[in-house]
């Protein structure tokens, strides 16, 4: 399988616990500076890696040199480094800045929850800090099967923060009766919604000038739930920089029985749009290092 569930997880659980012990010990700006022979090793000899990399910024720039490549992962092992700092809440080196988090703030003041649609964009831990400090509580669907070592890792920095996480896994039917549970408790419950696999229900949507495949299964679920989607994206830039955003997606979606296709296709069509324009506004944020227009992954 050539999609991003055939990507073993890399290295080795001594390489990220040493990388833990370089931010405790001694902070992040050593801890990041560790970082580049890594990122350098990658762009050398990680050939899928490179090749994706090369793929998505000659398609969102027009251009792709071995130092935009490096940068590009570089970026990606810097954003999962201050992983580790969201999660012991040692973030007054981060900024992190905020754009339409009133959307969020309106919906649960409804009473009622929303599903969050984001994107390997950023670090969704900077939105996720975001909506805690203004007390909106945000769960994450999630799979983590392909990154055990690393979620075993950060599982241990803050144990409570596995409380959020909603475990994803195929005909899951407990998951879906947790995701309603919450929404009508007024809670919000994100989903990444361009990575295509777990959910069987795909669709395709052109993305840079190519079709490539989507997940459906969101927008199925917003319309038996009966619930509003936002669009909540955070971007990076180096050296510490997070800029949020949150805007309104669907009010209500709709998926008519004769024309359920149609509206999927139409939906993930409108997410593929706004995926391309906050790509274009930071190219070195979108972290998806597979053959991402394959249509047969």
């Amino acid at each position: 399988m050539t999609s991003w569930l055939g990507v073993a997880e890399k290295g080795s659980i001594f390489g990220i616990r040493f990388m833990l012990f370089a931010c405790t010990v001694f902070g992040r700006s050593i801890a990041r500076a560790c970082l580049r022979p890594v990122a350098l090793y990658y762009v050398l000899f990680h050939g899928g890696a490179r090749r994706a990399s090369r793929d998505y910024l000659q398609r969102v720039q027009g251009k792709a040199t071995f130092r935009q490549i490096y940068r590009h992962l570089l970026n990606f092992a810097e954003v999962s480094l201050d992983r580790v700092f969201f999660l012991q809440g040692k973030i007054s080196s981060l900024a992190i800045r905020s754009n339409g988090f009133e959307h969020m703030r309106q919906q649960r003041a409804t009473g009622k929850g929303a599903l969050l649609v984001s994107a390997h964009l950023g670090s969704f831990e900077a939105m996720h800090v975001l909506a805690g400090a203004k007390d909106v509580r945000v769960n994450i669907l999630t799979y983590r099967g392909n990154a055990k070592m690393l979620n075993s890792v950060l599982g241990g920095i803050n144990p409570g923060a596995n409380a959020r996480f909603i475990e994803l896994q195929p005909g899951d039917i407990n998951a879906i009766l947790r995701i309603k549970e919450l929404i009508d408790a007024g809670e919000m419950v994100a989903v990444m919604g361009d990575r295509a696999g777990i959910d069987s229900n795909v669709t395709t949507a052109e993305f840079f000038g190519e079709p490539a495949r989507f997940p459906a299964g969101l927008y199925i679920l917003a319309s038996v739930l009966d619930c509003p989607i936002l669009l909540t994206i955070s971007l990076y830039q180096a050296p510490n920089s997070y800029e949020v955003y949150c805007e309104p997606f669907a009010s209500k979606v709709s998926l008519p029985r004769g024309d359920r296709a149609k509206a999927l296709a139409g939906y993930a069509r409108q997410y593929a749009a706004r995926l391309e324009h906050f790509c274009r506004m930071a190219p070195g944020s979108w972290f998806n290092f597979y053959d991402f227009w394959n249509l047969d992954s």
